[in-house]
Parts: structure tokens; C-alpha cells; sequence
């Protein structure tokens, strides 16, 4: 019988058996540039290892914001890093008109 396990994504991954892990453990064992790791070291490696990007220092807040079709159309149009680019635009405007004005 397959042992399946299902990843955070939903995808179904199917283990190996026990005689399949035995063959690719001794395949790696006998390839000395490629040594798997002892439980020790990935213990050591743990703690180091970190998902996705380093936390920024500002972070920005998210919000869901309705916006004229016109005007997001305009800014998907540049390409990558059209919200950045929003966020600039209306970053520009707010210098420009302070509260109270």
C-alpha cells in the first residue's frame, strides 16, 4: 500500500518504502560527494534555516482598498512592481497636500 502525505499546498507526495529509502540511503552513503546529513547536523542546520524573505524593518499594512478600474488598469500596465509604484504615487501626494490644507 502507497503512504501518501499531503503538503500545505494540497499536494498528494508519495513516500518510498522502507526497501526504496534503504536503496536511496545506501546509493547516497556510497557517493562521497553527496553525504546526507546525520540527524546531528540537520539539528545544528534547524535553527538557520529561514522561509522566505528576511522581515523588513517598516513593514507595510495590508488592506483591501476599491480603486477605479482606469486607474489600477494604469498601473498594472507598467509592469512588476506596480504597487510599489501606487504606493509611491500616493506616497508623492500626500507630501504634497498635508492634512489641514
Amino acid at each position: 500500500m502507497l503512504k501518501t502525505i499531503k503538503s500545505r499546498s494540497g499536494r498528494t507526495i508519495i513516500m518510498p518504502t522502507d526497501d526504496e529509502d534503504a536503496a536511496i540511503s545506501a546509493a547516497a552513503m556510497s557517493d562521497p560527494d553527496a553525504m546526507p546529513y546525520t540527524d546531528e547536523e540537520w539539528e545544528k542546520a534547524k535553527p538557520l534555516v529561514r522561509i522566505g524573505r528576511p522581515k523588513a524593518k517598516i513593514t507595510k499594512e495590508r488592506i483591501t482598498i476599491r480603486l477605479s478600474r482606469d486607474v489600477v488598469t494604469q498601473f498594472r500596465a507598467t509592469g512588476a512592481g506596480w504597487q510599489t509604484r501606487m504606493d509611491a504615487a500616493l506616497r508623492q501626494f500626500i507630501m504634497e497636500h498635508p492634512p489641514g490644507r
